[in-house]
């Protein structure tokens, strides 16, 4: 145990000198901390993976020295002189691999980019940014912060190597108070290198998240210094708070840390002033204090209030700093036999998994599109968000603290080296004041330990650094087999993955005191707006009735966890469709086909079995289209997905039978085709309720515009119409796009998993064909005022026929980040 506890000691000293950010900016106090954006004004240029002359040479000529060898000396790129001039300019967040073509030479995972090993001169990207900082910033400690780079990417300041970052999803920081031209301009490079994967699905590569610069006193919190935790006695809660404080002067400081809670509504509700301390120099301190707050608001999914802690840091009695630290109020428990509780109620996880790329923008996801994807969930009654398989970005655990999805935050590498567990640890000190965190996983799916002792050792020492950074919530191991053995026989919470790898209740009966989740379960493979398969083309159909010897139909998985109350609920996988792990197909299908929304995040016919089961709204959705041009009298499969009691089908007004719906199932008709309406009628307590019609349509012969807003975007779904105005299923036609206006259109698709379609354009208009009646395009604001408009040239039939129209989109309509 002594190696176990020096390690940990060395993380934590680690965390110290590095530190990381806080996922929401820190306001400027009296002693001038700032924290403001990098993310605009980039210069960006493919380097070369094992070419240094195509690599902008970084050896100095003439020497032997690497840009390694001597403080000040890098060279090329990296040198602050280097003419970038002809480099492309660029904005973050910032993603090269969407913009690469397919390739059958790249890797299947990540879905056919041409990225990697095979494509050298791809690989690598360099970027480079000016950064000023006026002359009265002198003496003041000056940090540059990344929310996360893919990956291994090596930085400099002014021509002065900082550091190397392998991972592509840790957040990290460097302090530069040293290298700066105080009053005038410095030069931050990053080389990335994105020839490894690190996991097994699309990853993207580059700067795809944001990047920081914070000014602070040199007597300050530490970056993430402040650790919140709060108790509940009634309605009363005691608000206790760990607050490090950092010296970085030469000289002892008297140091005198002020807290305040700020309630939802922003007043003031508890102070506290500790006693002051002495800081010696380059000292830490780390000041303890517990606030009462009476008549707490709890956070809860469906009312997520959030508090605010005002750390203010006195020096000699005059503020040197202020740090604003979000949280929440709530009590979480992990009970055997009855689940989750929150704040003593029980709440069934109704959870999905995600990657985090999006159609058309990769992983460069703007903050408003991960609100717009957020909200999609909501509507399908989501609940809970496990974040697969890596550290999420701070943007979006922010966004799942303020619209009340539960999260499981999980580590991306197992192992107990020092560099493992100082990843799962940077993880835990990030994100352990946000009240969304429920539970860490340490793990996911680690086939060759997970069964066994070893795997066992591991996890058990894993878990005690978690339990040592943060006593308040437990952990859990993914765990795909080998159920009753290692991992499974010390983790605080069992997570299940797929229940084709064993027997739930045995388990159970086996360990009765440990408390289980469904940390991944269903994985169906549905194409949206297809009902019959087409494999040559990538294409199943949009059924969930395609069952391989692991994966689970929707219905079966969701009816298992349902029914068993010592099961906290499960995570299904996936929300989103995402590119790359094309099971069951390899090329030409680049993109997963799990998700129950596409990759543009139009919803697939599962969503509405999830909406049925899980939102509490009434649902009613037939399935499939009705246009079935050349099969007259063939039987077709027609379903229903609906919370009411009884539905009847109707074809042409002559009734089909009604049918009383099975909890948490689905009902089912044979109907041979026939050219009309086939319409639902749902019934409660013996009265109709609901209707749905499904007719035959006319031929695409326009397009429907209907645009979604999220702060600076709009999210512009693109629909054929017959010439009546209805929703043309089968609709392929191409699409051309053109932005009008100070506005930029960021990336297009259509949710096809094997469209090889490009996702960005170099020219003015972006196309993208029709896929099942459907296209998307982003449009993004950009400075300056004046009315944006969205051209549309659709050509639709055969031959085809162009149709032009404009739209004016309303920016501002959304709801603010």
């Amino acid at each position: 145990m002594t190696e176990f506890y020096l390690l940990l000691r060395f993380s934590l000293v680690l965390f110290a000198v590095v530190g990381l950010l806080a996922t929401v900016p820190a306001v400027t106090g009296s002693g001038g901390r700032t924290r403001s954006s990098l993310d605009r004004g980039w210069r960006f240029a493919l380097g070369h993976a094992t070419n240094p002359k195509k690599d902008f040479d970084p050896s100095p000529a003439g020497t032997s020295f690497s840009y390694f060898a001597k403080a000040g000396t890098a060279a090329g790129a990296a040198k602050s002189k280097f003419d970038d001039r002809k480099w492309e300019v660029v904005d973050l967040p910032h993603d090269w691999a969407v913009a690469l073509p397919f390739s059958e030479k790249g890797s299947h995972s990540h879905g056919y980019k041409a990225l990697g090993s095979n494509f050298p001169e791809n690989s690598v990207g360099w970027y480079r940014r000016v950064v000023e900082v006026p002359a009265e910033d002198q003496g003041k400690r000056i940090s540059i912060e990344f929310n996360g780079v893919f990956r291994d990417s090596q930085v400099w300041f002014n021509g002065f190597y900082l550091g190397r970052e392998q991972s592509g999803y840790s957040s990290f920081a460097f302090d530069v108070s040293d290298y700066v031209n105080f009053g005038g301009s410095n030069v931050l490079v990053v080389r990335v290198d994105a020839s490894l994967e690190e996991g097994w699905w699309y990853e993207g590569a580059g700067i795809y998240r944001h990047v920081w610069l914070t000014k602070t006193a040199p007597v300050h919190v530490a970056q993430h210094g402040t650790y919140v935790t709060t108790t509940l006695r009634g309605s009363a809660a005691k608000v206790s708070v760990q607050t490090t404080i950092e010296n970085d002067l030469d000289a002892v400081a008297q140091v005198q840390v002020v807290q305040s809670v700020l309630g939802p509504d922003g007043k003031v509700v508890s102070e506290s002033r500790a006693k002051a301390v002495k800081l010696g120099p380059g000292g830490t301190a780390v000041v303890s204090e517990s606030l009462p707050v009476p008549d707490a608001n709890l956070w809860s999914v469906e009312t997520p209030a959030l508090y605010s802690l005002m750390t203010r840091v006195l020096q000699d009695g005059a503020e040197v700093d202020r740090y604003e630290t979000p949280f929440g109020i709530r009590t979480i428990k992990w009970d055997p036999k009855r689940g989750f509780m929150l704040n003593g109620q029980r709440v069934q996880i109704q959870g999905v998994n995600n990657h985090a790329d999006h159609a058309g923008v990769g992983t460069a996801v703007p903050d408003a599109l991960d609100v717009w994807r957020l909200k999609q969930l909501k509507k399908m009654g989501v609940n809970a968000i496990r974040m697969s398989h890596n550290p999420a970005s701070p943007v979006l655990m922010d966004l799942c603290d303020r619209m009340g999805f539960l999260v499981v935050a999980e580590n991306r590498e197992t192992g107990v080296s020092a560099h493992q567990l100082d990843g799962l640890g940077r993880l835990i000190l990030r994100d352990r004041n946000h009240p969304c965190v429920v539970l860490w996983s340490l793990g996911n799916e680690e086939w060759a330990i997970e069964g066994n002792e070893r795997g066992a050792r591991i996890t058990s020492r894993m878990q005690a650094v978690a339990h040592a950074l943060d006593p308040t919530r437990p952990a859990t191991v993914a765990i795909s087999g080998g159920w009753g053995g290692g991992s499974s026989t010390v983790v605080d919470v069992m997570g299940f993955n797929y229940i084709t790898h064993g027997s739930t209740d045995d388990f159970h009966k086996q360990f009765p005191k440990t408390s289980g989740v469904g940390t991944e379960d269903g994985a169906g493979f549905t194409t949206r707006g297809v009902y019959v398969e087409d494999r040559a083309k990538g294409h199943l159909t949009a059924y969930d009735i395609h069952k391989a010897d692991w994966n689970v139909l929707a219905r079966d998985s969701w009816q298992h966890y349902a029914a068993r109350p010592y099961l906290a609920g499960q995570f299904q996988w996936t929300g989103f469709d995402y590119r790359g792990e094309p099971t069951p197909f390899g090329w030409p299908n680049i993109a997963s086909q799990f998700g129950i929304l596409d990759l543009c995040g139009f919803p697939k016919d599962n969503f509405y079995f999830y909406q049925a089961w899980w939102s509490g709204k009434p649902v009613l959705h037939v399935l499939p289209h009705w246009n079935w041009a050349g099969r007259e009298g063939q039987v077709i499969d027609v379903w229903v997905y609906s919370n009411c009691d009884e539905v009847e089908l109707f074809l042409n007004d002559a009734s089909l039978g009604r049918h009383r719906m099975p909890r948490n199932g689905r009902l089912e008709w044979k109907v041979p085709y026939v050219v009309g309406r086939l319409v639902a009628r749902g019934f409660v307590d013996g009265n109709e309720t609901m209707v749905r019609e499904v007719a035959t349509t006319g031929p695409a012969a326009g397009v429907s515009v209907k645009p979604e807003y999220e702060g600076d975007l709009a999210i512009v779904a693109v629909s054929s119409v017959d010439a009546e105005g209805r929703f043309a299923a089968t609709g392929d036609g191409l699409v051309q796009f053109e932005v009008l206006g100070p506005a930029r259109i960021i990336g297009v698709g259509n949710g096809d998993p094997s469209s090889l379609e490009a996702d960005k354009s170099v020219e003015t208009k972006w196309g993208r064909r029709l896929f099942g009646g459907l296209a998307q395009v982003i449009v993004q604001r950009t400075a300056g005022t004046g009315e944006v408009v969205l051209k549309v040239s659709a050509h639709l039939g055969v031959p085809a026929r162009a149709v032009v129209s404009e739209h004016r989109l309303a920016f501002g309509e959304g709801q603010p980040l």
